[in-house]
Order: structure tokens, then C-alpha cells, then sequence
């Protein structure tokens, strides 16, 4: 059965499938990415990871994959194949492409940045799907976004295109690791919601999955801190819309897990807000965590499908 190896790589652990023409998973595996052996490590991990998942596909599905798909956290080059910049994985300039191709026999390797590639895959086969426009929004640790346009992603001139957590909502607010003071992520993440109803609740355990129980519960600190985190980040979704004028919102990431107790109050916040603007579906996220390796699987067959000279289909 022709396939495609799809990879997933985080800061933690590393999601795989072995993905059918048709999007099917054949196949699923995962492991650590073992961070803590530093990244020549966690390179020599995923690339023996790959080679593992080239002959489980020889042995089971009848033939080695055809090609193979990796997402990779930080700043990616995907014109040229390159990890550029990666902090959770001690990365700087990995010929990431490269090394794989070779390590897998020649096979054609597509590398993608990992909310891009989990964004590509919610717009074509996820809650986005059937709609040209659309903008996938990911409220984890941090924010980043995905644009997405007749089926594709769109990455900029210098791969940075969606990184709407550093948009500013609240000048000269809490400074953020990149540098400017105010960005969305530093009210709207998760981890910021986690670190604002620690202090709140004196419990430095507790995380954001916490805080919508207590919101839901009625929690006036809870609400007070979930409703902060609402207005910023409909303040910095209204900035994207526009500019980007979506027809679909897709919103994922474990702040979205909190489901109606987040959509309903932020379809009202950004209900609000918007004057002339069109107000986007705002749906939350369909795959979970098999967004980032079905959408290395879409890399993989997208860039097969361009060397065969074939339309793609989104």
C-alpha cells in the first residue's frame, strides 16, 4: 500500500504515522524526544525514528514510504529544508531536510513548522475544511497562528507569517521574551492563564484547566482572570481579522479544551469589537493532537504530488 512517513517533533515527545494517499493513519508510534541529551541527540532520535518507520511500512503495508513529512518546532526555512532556530531543542541551522533524505535512502522530504503544519491539516481536513480563507490560532504555552489560503499555508517571505502572539494588546504591559512588552501570549496562552490563577488561588500547581473549572463553578478570581485572558485575546484576533479576513477562525491548543466555557465568551468579545469587519465562524479545533502529524503527512504527499507534475487537491 503506497504511504508517507509523517513526523511530528516536539519539545517533549515525537508523534509518527505512516499516512495513506486517502489520509488515513496506517499506522501510529510515538517516544521522547529526549531533549535532555542534547540536540545532536534528540537529531540522531528522529532520525533513527524515521528509519524505523520506513521499514515498519516495508514489512507491513508491502513497500517503503514514497516520501516523508516532518514538523519541527521554532523558526523554519522550509524553501531550504532548514531547522533554523529551535530553544526547546538546542537547534540552530539543522539541514534538517537533508539529513533525513539521506538517512531514508534518497526518499523526497518535505520539513514544515509545526503550528503551520498542524494549521494546513485542520484547514484541509479539519474544522476548517471547505473554506478558502481561514486562520488557525493554537493558545498553548505560547500563541502562533496558521493563514490559510485555498488550501495551503501561507509562511511569509521569512517564514514568520502567523506569529500573532507577539501582536501588542496591551502597551507597555508584561515583557515578553521576544522582546516587546504587551504581546498577546503574555495574557491569552495557556501558561499565562496557568501563572495568573496560581498567584490567584496561592496553589502553584494549578494551570489553566483548573481556572475553567473554576470559572465554571462560579469562581469570581477565576472569572475576573479568565475574562482578562479573553478581552486580550479577542482584542489580538480582531487585529488578524483585519487584516487577514478569514471566513473560519479555528481555535486549538489546551486553552480550547476548555470548549464553551472559552467559544462562548469569546464569539461575544469578538462580536463586539468588530465595526466593519466580517465576523468569521469561530469553531474550535477537529484533529487534537494528530493535527501536526496528519499535516506532515499532507507535506509529504503535497510535495510528491508537485514532482509527479500532478494538480493538488486541497
Amino acid at each position: 500500500m503506497r504511504h508517507v512517513i509523517a513526523l511530528d517533533v516536539g519539545g517533549t515527545g515525537m508523534k509518527a504515522a505512516l499516512v495513506g494517499a486517502d489520509g488515513a493513519l496506517l499506522h501510529r508510534a510515538r517516544r521522547a524526544t529526549g531533549r535532555d541529551r542534547g540536540p545532536d541527540a534528540v537529531l540522531a532520535g528522529i532520525l533513527d525514528f524515521a528509519a524505523e518507520l520506513r521499514e515498519h511500512g516495508a514489512e507491513h503495508l508491502g513497500e517503503p514510504a514514497s516520501a516523508a513529512g516532518v514538523a519541527v518546532p521554532g523558526i523554519v526555512d522550509e524553501a531550504h529544508g532548514i531547522a533554523v532556530y529551535a530553544a526547546n531543542l538546542g537547534w540552530r541551522e539543522v539541514p534538517l531536510r537533508d539529513l533525513l533524505s539521506e538517512r531514508l535512502g534518497g526518499l523526497p522530504v518535505a520539513l514544515g513548522h509545526d503550528v503551520r503544519t498542524g494549521g494546513l491539516a485542520e484547514g484541509r481536513i479539519g474544522a476548517g475544511r471547505g473554506a478558502d480563507r481561514f486562520l488557525f490560532v493554537a493558545l498553548g504555552t505560547g500563541i502562533a497562528g496558521a493563514i490559510g489560503v485555498e488550501g495551503r499555508v501561507e509562511a511569509g517571505a521569512h517564514g514568520f507569517a502567523g506569529e500573532i502572539g507577539h501582536i501588542v494588546v496591551r502597551p507597555g504591559g508584561t515583557p515578553c521574551p521576544c522582546g516587546q512588552h504587551g504581546c498577546l501570549e503574555r495574557f491569552a496562552s495557556a501558561a499565562a492563564v496557568s501563572e495568573a490563577w496560581a498567584r490567584a488561588c496561592g496553589d502553584p500547581e494549578a494551570d489553566a484547566a483548573d481556572c475553567a473549572k473554576a470559572v465554571t463553578s462560579g469562581d469570581p478570581n477565576a472569572v475576573r482572570i479568565w475574562q482578562q485572558a479573553v478581552d486580550a485575546l479577542a482584542d489580538g484576533l480582531v487585529t488578524a481579522l483585519t487584516l487577514l479576513d478569514p471566513r473560519t477562525l479555528v481555535i486549538g491548543g489546551g486553552l480550547a479544551e476548555a470548549g464553551e466555557t472559552l467559544f462562548t465568551p469569546l464569539r461575544d468579545a469578538v462580536r463586539q469589537r468588530i465595526t466593519f469587519q466580517k465576523l468569521p465562524e469561530i469553531v474550535p479545533a477537529a484533529l487534537g493532537d494528530t493535527a501536526g502529524c496528519r499535516g506532515a503527512g499532507l507535506l509529504a504527499w503535497d510535495l510528491l504530488n508537485t514532482t509527479n507534475g500532478m494538480e493538488v487537491t486541497p
